[in-house]
């Protein structure tokens, strides 16, 4: 996959919905309490599941970070990258994964579920937000200019208010 910076793609409703469809049925596969999706920078693309008891906004910089910091220690020992990470507590865990070198899936499971089960259909399930995400920046890669995006239109806005 050609390398994408954050600038030069947007998540359109279409490619919402498809992730947050692939999250609802990892969910049901897993037996999973919520999924969320994250970028690189920190930002909370989609979420499905249960609702947040917490500020999804700080969950996903810390989140970001996490990832970050464990890529340097991967490099640190000699692996290009860990693809995934586990976090287990007393009633709560949680399981991160990479998906097309971009973003990071995030699964919250409790005693309902084993990590054994969450990690199996992760895999899956980073397929097929690859694939979404590979056509999504594909279609940006060649300058092609964003359709559809959670920003459309807000150039023209803006050129609209100030006058240009």
């Amino acid at each position: 996959m050609a390398e994408t910076s954050a600038s030069t793609w947007s998540l359109g409703e279409d490619d919402y919905r498809r992730i947050v469809e692939h999250l609802h049925a990892l969910l049901k596969e897993s037996n999973g309490r919520c999924a969320l999706l994250v970028d690189r920078a920190g930002q909370l693309l989609a979420h499905a599941g249960e609702q947040l008891q917490f500020d999804p906004t700080s969950f996903a910089s810390l989140t970001a970070a996490d990832f970050s910091a464990n890529d340097q220690l991967a490099k640190m020992i000699g692996e290009p990258e860990f693809a995934s990470l586990f976090h287990q507590g007393e009633k709560e865990s949680m399981y991160l994964a990479d998906v097309a070198r971009r973003v990071i899936l995030v699964v919250l499971f409790d005693q309902r579920t084993t990590v054994g089960m969450v990690r199996l259909r992760v895999k899956q399930t980073v397929l097929d937000l690859t694939k979404v995400f590979d056509e999504m920046f594909s279609r940006f890669a060649g300058g092609a200019a964003p359709g559809g995006g959670v920003l459309e239109g807000a150039e023209d806005e803006i050129d609209k208010l100030f006058g240009g």
